[in-house]
């Protein structure tokens, strides 16, 4: 069963760039979690991960090349966390060079309210390239009457339905 980590890389081929990388800090964090607990209850562990020169940069960026050479986007929590162990275990593994993409963690993700405006002004933004695009597309549109006569399909404004929002009880 795929856990947190499945749909790990989001377009990892065509190399998305974004500029909010929270899903990826959050990657980072649980990661980091991971390997400190793992330590603090692997007496083996704990010797190499408090000794690494590997940082936790170090090990996604593993994690990352991986994922890349594998050709799947998705993975088992304990696939990626096996994976991190391993970065921290080996030490003459090669890293790889560092990845430009985003990662995915199937959690919920709270967003300031400056985010939430800006997520909602970006919404908007679509919904109205989306309506005039619409528009003009069907201002180019005409049915042909049965007598010959071309019929403009639609008249004036185009309107996109209000999204409606249902109290739950």
């Amino acid at each position: 069963m795929l856990g947190r980590f499945s749909g790990i890389i989001s377009n990892i081929r065509t190399h998305i760039i974004r500029t909010d990388m929270k899903g990826t800090e959050q990657f980072k964090e649980i990661i980091k979690n991971y390997l400190d607990n793992r330590a603090k209850e692997d007496e083996l562990f704990r010797a190499k991960y408090e000794t690494t020169e590997r940082t936790i940069d170090d090990v996604v960026t593993y994690i990352l090349n991986e994922v890349k050479q594998s050709g799947c986007c998705g993975f088992s929590d304990m696939e990626v966390f096996s994976m991190a162990v391993h970065a921290i275990d080996e030490l003459t593994l090669e890293i790889g060079k560092p990845v430009n993409c985003d990662v995915v963690v199937n959690r919920h993700i709270d967003l300031t309210e400056e985010e939430k405006a800006e997520q909602q002004a970006l919404r908007d933004e679509y919904r109205e390239g989306f309506k005039k695009g619409l528009a003009q597309h069907l201002d180019r549109v005409y049915y042909k009457m049965p007598d010959g006569s071309l019929v403009k399909a639609v008249q004036g404004e185009v309107k996109m339905p209000e999204k409606k929002t249902e109290d739950k009880k």
